[in-house]
């Protein structure tokens, strides 16, 4: 194993930042688009930091340090993510809780969604002991947004009389889901996504084609392209096409085989695509070309021309809306129904 690497886009904005380690703050709120890998960037910031022997500022991969990061051995690295995110990356949820203490009861509980008080507070005794090699400490934060309040207001504390030696290193989409307070005790580094010819480069060396309609699929995001292509068939999903076809002949698509297929799919999934395909029908409508799905731009546009501007807005709001229900235990073909109707009854003229 090596120690990670910054993804080619971001080599310019990390040696830039990482040369001036004389002045560098104690806590870092790394943010910018989903998908264009704000935890690789923070990943390999964690290992730069904790490098012995850096080559321009970035790890060497050599080294003894750089080994144990390599292992996830590091004494003076911790990472701080919900027991969730902990699982679905291989570790146990204990691990993932950084030796939070032990719950009680004999149910088993679920792995926690949020990053909790206690994996905070299990910090203490880590601040209050000396670096393994003299160097830096290293605790890295992600999702920042998956902090609840108390857990934020007791990072708070922590930033506003932060321990000798350590960097805080955050990693959130959008600073706006994170109490201003705590954002106010962070340096800001916005990462840019990459430009297109980079990110398709990129996809191309990873066997991703055809690139172009993944990367649009994705907003843009190469990370997330990538996840894309690697859990679906198609950049444009089957039933997208199955809907938009009807709409841009002027009829009326088969709503209840639609809603069989969406119902076997995380709801999620399938209101993050209409919420992308009512961006393209927008694009369109001002005579824009389309963002997401350039497959069925030509459909995109036909339904454009016919639908009502305001009323496919009002329906773009209410889905939006509808993002707040997509977790809870509803009948999933119910939901899937009505809101295929919701959508279809706001693309006709």
């Amino acid at each position: 194993m090596s120690a990670p690497q910054f993804l080619p886009w971001q080599m310019e904005t990390a040696r830039a930042w990482l040369g001036n380690r004389e002045r560098f703050a104690h806590a870092w709120l790394v943010h910018g688009l989903a998908g264009i890998g704000k935890l690789d960037f923070a990943n390999a910031a964690a290992a730069s930091l904790l490098c012995e022997t850096p080559q321009d500022g970035l790890a060497c991969g050599h080294c003894a340090a750089c080994a144990w990061f390599a292992s996830g051995n590091h004494p003076d690295l911790r990472r701080i993510r919900p027991e969730a995110v902990a699982v679905e990356e291989g570790a146990d949820a204990a691990e993932g809780a950084e030796e939070a203490e032990p719950a009680t009861g004999a149910a088993k509980k679920a792995p926690s969604k949020e990053i909790r008080i206690d994996q905070i507070r299990s910090l203490e005794s880590w601040f209050n002991t000396a670096t393994h090699r003299g160097g830096w400490r290293v605790a890295l934060l992600y999702p920042a947004h998956t902090l609840n309040v108390v857990s934020s207001n007791a990072l708070l504390k922590v930033l506003e009389e932060p321990p000798p030696h350590t960097v805080f290193l955050l990693v959130a989409d959008a600073p706006d889901r994170l109490l201003p307070t705590l954002v106010s005790r962070c340096r800001r580094l916005p990462l840019p996504a990459p430009d297109a010819d980079t990110a398709l480069q990129w996809l191309r060396d990873q066997n991703v084609e055809p690139a172009r309609e993944w990367l649009a699929a994705a907003g843009g995001a190469p990370l997330a392209a990538l996840r894309l292509a690697q859990n679906a068939e198609t950049a444009c999903p089957p039933w997208l096409s199955q809907l938009v076809g009807p709409l841009a002949k002027g009829q009326t698509p088969d709503v209840g085989t639609l809603a069989e297929t969406l119902e076997k799919a995380p709801p999620l999934e399938w209101i993050d695509a209409l919420q992308r395909l009512y961006t393209d029908l927008m694009l369109a409508a001002a005579g824009a070309p389309v963002r997401y799905f350039p497959a069925l731009a030509a459909a995109v546009a036909e339904v454009a021309a016919r639908m009502n501007t305001a009323r496919a807005a009002e329906a773009a709001r209410w889905l939006t809306r509808q993002r707040a229900l997509a977790t809870h235990p509803l009948n999933a073909k119910l939901f899937a129904h009505a809101t295929l109707q919701r959508v279809v009854l706001s693309c006709q003229a």
